[in-house]
């Protein structure tokens, strides 16, 4: 079975091929459109298959019979599939039948238009004609366009290869499990990621959807969720991810775009995701133009929705082209129009009229809004005054690619008791560096909704600002003045500096130190004059003693103890799975209870033991599990597939098979555990040849030196580009010179060094062959317990001590923080004078010479 992340990898490395210098952002609408239509085929094939009753998987042999069954029941046929999907592909434009027409030698371009075309036409006249309706319009994907090839020879030769890409993969089968859903949107984020600034007109970044989707998620009883810049929909179906199965089947999407290209990607990524037409209302449209969705029974309210996400641009000039007034139904709540320069109010404005009663909604803005002023400062007054804003999340800087100005994402709601304070929350200091980006991982999310629904406030990172404190700010919601930052440096002491000695108030702030091992740090500093003390022992002797400490132990032992129950509990169910619909489930709940558990332990960074078990599901377990459903455990244990690697550059680059490897198990594991004698034969052969290359290596750098024994006896057989010896070349020389001499000597040890290198060389490359072959053979024979050893050390190998260092690691901070600081006043008035007085002395001295050498 083929992974999410294989699926990925391959489509993406086939895109980036394909695309030559066609940019990204253009690129996306041929690739992922063909992709759209791919499982539009495959869906129609899937049907006229189980409808006809047919048992061949053989899909060649499925299109033959879907031709000849159109032959013979014509508009009949056609009737049944259109009534089971809403749509239908015919025989003769099928993805297959391109396919067919490639190896035959006999495709042409237009053959694809035309069937795209007659796709269009098919659902004109159905009831599903608004969902697919210009779906492959000319204006989004045109084959025609130079970019794709200068010549109509170029044109054909890409879209072939791009038609080839998804030609093994059955999307229908892919659609299970939202593999398919989850390869559509990672290609969107791909191409978003290369569209640098374009990315902004139809992408979220996934872990700024995450953040809203998981706050907007937790209002109870969603059963409608509406985005009115909707983009490619990657909001709509985070926030849709994060409901239960039943929600998600009952879940209505409604979403507005404007960008028609993107209008349409909207409605493929949604299909896709298995959300059916009937379940959604996609429009093309400007929404801030006019309202939308109306209530023809209710003109002036519009239509209300549990959920409300949005990710609008940022500060839309000249929004107002429709020369809206303040009567409209949007804007009656604030009594004023944003400005006409910004628009970010206006979207916000309009999110907020189509928000139920009991709803959420969630919008990402930029920082200005918190705080500009004019009718902008007025609309915020009014929004606070109304109760309606009730959370607001600083976000860090260069977390989308088409702006690096750091967001806010605000949350409103409609129902907050009165008094009820606004939650703010500064998380913009907690990401990791990408590249050029910043990135939000796992461990911060988690602890933004956390903070959120436990509405907690943390010094430097939340407060719960009242209404009092708004006004008395001047509604100015800048997030700077309600949380202050926690500065890094510890404060300066003055008379520290002068005369020396670690400051009281200092120590006093090393909570860990001072809550876990009181009597070591006592012991560990000497008060040198009145509340002010020195290091009694070295660092490192406090870190041994503190390590070795009664407490520490038992708090080490208790955490390994629980950490082993949590894998073992967790190994037991992750070796059952048996449908790829629980592995979401289970990942969440093995993340949940990680944080549970480590609850318990004082001091310790609860969100980076959470990071641990979130990278393991990253880097291993959600491959994994997804085969362990479809094969079981142990047949997947056995299972081997081919290893391709990519050979050759330029037009002779391809894929190769390079051997075997284990499907679930890693072939590095079994060698290192089932074959370590001959691990250790090779590493002892390779430390060998290291000594060899040592000894030549100084055998060269000798024989450069001029006039040297070296030099004189191997100068001739040295290849000077390459720093080597000429094995040939120390041949000859050998000949030449007489025996018992220096110089035989050294060519012989040269020669006799070459030798033994070469003889290693050729055996080494022998050995791990062997080694290789017999690794790719055993993954077939690995007993139950085998494969129960290796993955258990792949999934949980090093996962207890990374665990225990968690409670290691801020005692290990403060005590870098207090050699900091004894670091810092070590250096005292009386040490800076004894300095200067001894340069004065030198320079003294080095006068007196100088008048005594006159």
């Amino acid at each position: 079975m083929i992974t999410s992340e294989e699926i990925k990898k391959r489509l993406w490395d086939g895109a980036n091929e394909l695309r030559g210098s066609m940019d990204a952002s253009r690129y996306k609408d041929y690739m992922l459109g063909l992709m759209f239509y791919k499982f539009l085929s495959d869906k129609t094939l899937d049907t006229f298959k189980k409808s006809s009753g047919m048992k061949q998987s053989d899909e060649k042999e499925i299109v033959q019979a879907y031709h000849e069954a159109y032959e013979q029941y014509g508009e009949q046929l056609i009737t049944m599939i259109r009534d089971v999907l809403g749509y239908y592909v015919l025989p003769d434009n099928l993805y297959q039948t391109w396919i067919e027409d490639i190896q035959a030698g006999e495709f042409e371009v237009q053959k694809v238009t035309d069937s795209l075309n007659s796709f269009e036409r098919t659902v004109a006249v159905t009831g599903d004609a608004d969902d697919f309706k210009g779906i492959f319009s000319n204006s989004t994907i045109d084959f025609t366009d130079t970019a794709l090839g200068s010549n109509l020879n170029e044109r054909s030769k890409n879209i072939k290869s791009l038609i080839l890409l998804f030609a093994d993969l059955n999307m229908v089968a892919l659609q299970k499990g939202d593999v398919l859903g989850d390869a559509y949107e990672y290609l969107i984020g791909q191409f978003a990621m290369e569209s640098g600034k374009k990315a902004g007109e139809f992408y979220t970044p996934h872990q700024v959807s995450e953040v809203m989707a998981q706050i907007v998620a937790k209002t109870s009883g969603i059963e409608s969720i509406y985005d009115p810049t909707v983009g490619s929909g990657s909001l709509l179906l985070t926030v849709r991810k994060q409901l239960n199965e039943d929600a998600q089947k009952s879940l209505i999407y409604y979403g507005q775009e404007k960008n028609t290209a993107t209008y349409n990607l909207t409605r493929m990524n949604l299909l896709l995701h298995g959300v059916r037409p009937d379940r959604m209302t996609i429009r093309n449209g400007d929404t801030l133009a006019e309202d939308w969705p109306e209530d023809p029974q209710r003109p002036n309210e519009g239509v209300q929705f549990d959920a409300v996400v949005m990710n609008p641009p940022y500060s839309a000039k000249n929004w107002n082209k429709s020369d809206l007034k303040v009567s409209d139904p949007r804007f009656e709540i604030a009594g004023v129009l944003p400005p006409d320069s910004k628009g970010d109010y206006a979207f916000l404005l309009h999110g907020l009229f189509h928000l139920g009663q009991h709803g959420t909604m969630a919008i990402v803005l930029p920082h200005g809004v918190l705080f500009r002023g004019g009718t902008e400062g007025e609309i915020r007054k009014r929004l606070v005054d109304k109760n309606y804003i009730d959370t607001i999340i600083g976000l860090p800087d260069k977390l989308f690619t088409n702006t690096g100005i750091p967001v806010t994402v605000i949350i409103l709601k409609k129902n907050r008791n009165i008094g009820d304070p606004v939650l703010i929350i500064d998380a913009s200091k907690d990401f990791m560096k990408l590249g050029k980006q910043n990135v939000l991982q796992e461990k911060d999310i988690a602890k933004i909704a956390d903070t959120y629904t436990e509405r907690r406030e943390e010094k430097g990172y939340s407060h719960l600002a009242t209404r009092e404190e708004i006004i008395k700010n001047e509604y100015n919601l800048n997030i700077p003045r309600y949380i202050e930052s926690i500065a890094d440096d510890v404060p300066q002491d003055v008379d520290a500096h002068l005369f020396g000695g670690i400051p009281r108030s200092n120590i006093a702030e090393l909570n860990v130190l001072t809550s876990t091992v009181p009597n070591i740090l006592e012991q560990s500093l000497k008060e040198i004059r009145n509340g002010y003390f020195v290091l009694s022992s070295s660092i490192d002797e406090m870190t041994e003693n503190i390590l070795k400490d009664p407490y520490v132990i038992e708090k080490s032992n208790e955490m390994e103890v629980k950490i082993t129950a949590y894998m073992n509990k967790y190994w037991e169910l992750l070796k059952n799975i048996d449908n790829v619909n629980q592995i979401t489930d289970l990942k969440n709940e093995m993340l949940i209870e990680i944080k549970n558990i480590l609850s318990e332990f004082n001091h310790v960074n609860i969100y980076d033991g959470y990071q641990i078990i979130a990278e393991i599901w990253q880097h291993t377990l959600t491959d994994d599990t997804e085969i362990i459903a479809s094969n079981g455990f142990y047949t997947s244990g056995r299972t081997r597939v081919p290893r391709m690697v990519t050979k050759g550059t330029g037009k002779k680059k391809r894929l190769e098979q390079d051997g075997w490897m284990g499907s679930i198990v890693p072939n590095a594991l079994i060698t290192k555990h089932l074959y370590r004698d001959e691990l250790a034969a090779i590493e002892a052969k390779k430390m060998r040849l290291q000594e060899i290359e040592t000894e030549l290596a100084d055998l060269v750098e000798a024989a450069k030196v001029e006039d040297s024994e070296e030099e004189l006896a191997l100068g001739e057989t040295l290849n000077e580009k390459e720093d080597a010896f000429l094995v040939g070349a120390v041949r000859a020389e050998i000949k030449k010179v007489k025996k018992d001499t220096t110089e035989y000597a050294l060519l012989k040890n040269v020669e006799s060094l070459l030798n033994e290198k070469a003889t290693l060389n050729t055996k080494v490359k022998k050995l791990e062959k062997e080694l290789k072959e017999a690794t790719e053979e055993r993954i077939l024979t690995l007993t139950n317990a085998e494969i129960d050893m290796l993955m258990y050390e792949k999934w949980f190998g090093n996962v207890v001590d990374r665990m225990v260092i968690l409670i290691e690691n801020p005692l290990k901070e403060e005590l870098h923080t207090l050699e900091m600081l004894q670091e810092r006043y070590s250096e005292t008035l009386s040490t800076i004078e004894e300095k200067s007085e001894q340069l004065e002395k030198q320079l003294e001295a080095m006068m007196h010479e100088l008048m005594v050498n006159e």
